[in-house]
């Protein structure tokens, strides 16, 4: 059965291949793939932490925008200094998803409740931190142009054109595998996944790496935070209208 995903993806390539010639395999056009998957891609990443441990979160959309707005808000209308907001936004994803570890871990609700309620929670708190105001790519670029780094372009050969988003999305995806199979935590986090009260018995502290993955998973979400500014270039609430679908997306990337 885990093959299956695998098997369907080469299938569409197979198909995509076979309807659009050489122009697929084109490098341009599979970096242009790269980018426009990056946002995804990183929450992805987040998704597949918490769906080993055999859990689901449905937030990670609105963590991803609330963490972009904190930064975007707190650096260019706050005066902030930039280090600081952008800690504090990175700070603020974390937190968010050590609320969602606590309630599934120490108060043992399930996970798929826990988080369509924290979602709608922070849904809200988009609206109220942003007051429904859009900050602009200008504003950002005067103040805090940091926040726009991972849309920077960077041209490769044969017309390929990378971001700094994707190269962290990649970084992510290397440094998530090596913690999961060559790190003690990585191992707990499969154990739980696989049976709670086996690892339990095992002296695994199984509630302390329920509260450790979705802390991490909130981290990461706030870094696809950071994506979205350098991917659009300002911060909007409107993109947390798509916070939902991105977190439908995120569970079929991270459970595949």
């Amino acid at each position: 059965p885990t093959a299956i995903p695998f098997i369907v993806l080469i299938i569409g390539i197979l198909i995509f291949t076979i309807a659009a010639g050489s122009k697929f395999f084109a490098p341009f056009n599979l970096s242009l793939v790269l980018q426009q998957v990056t946002i995804i891609g990183v929450l992805g990443i987040a998704q597949t932490l918490v769906i080993l441990t055999a859990g689901i979160d449905l937030s990670v959309g609105a963590i991803m925008i609330l963490s972009s707005i904190v930064m975007g808000r707190l650096a260019v209308v706050g005066g902030v200094p930039v280090p600081i907001a952008f800690t504090l936004g990175l700070a603020t994803g974390a937190i968010c998803g050590m609320i969602n570890g606590v309630l599934v871990a120490l108060v043992r609700l399930p996970p798929f409740i826990v988080t369509l309620g924290t979602w709608s929670i922070y849904g809200a708190l988009v609206i109220y931190v942003s007051r429904s105001e859009t900050i602009r790519f200008q504003d950002i670029e005067a103040t805090a142009p940091f926040l726009q780094v991972l849309g920077t372009t960077m041209k490769l050969g044969g017309g390929a054109v990378l971001t700094y988003g994707a190269i962290l999305m990649i970084v992510l995806a290397v440094a998530v595998w090596y913690m999961l199979s060559r790190t003690a935590f990585g191992r707990h986090i499969y154990a739980v996944g696989d049976d709670p009260e086996a690892a339990r018995l095992a002296g695994i502290n199984t509630r302390g790496t329920l509260i450790g993955v979705y802390t991490l998973a909130g981290l990461i979400c706030a870094l696809a935070g950071w994506v979205t500014i350098g991917r659009i270039g300002a911060v909007s609430p409107l993109a947390g209208q798509n916070a939902n679908l991105d977190a439908i997306t995120a569970v079929v990337i991270g459970g595949t």
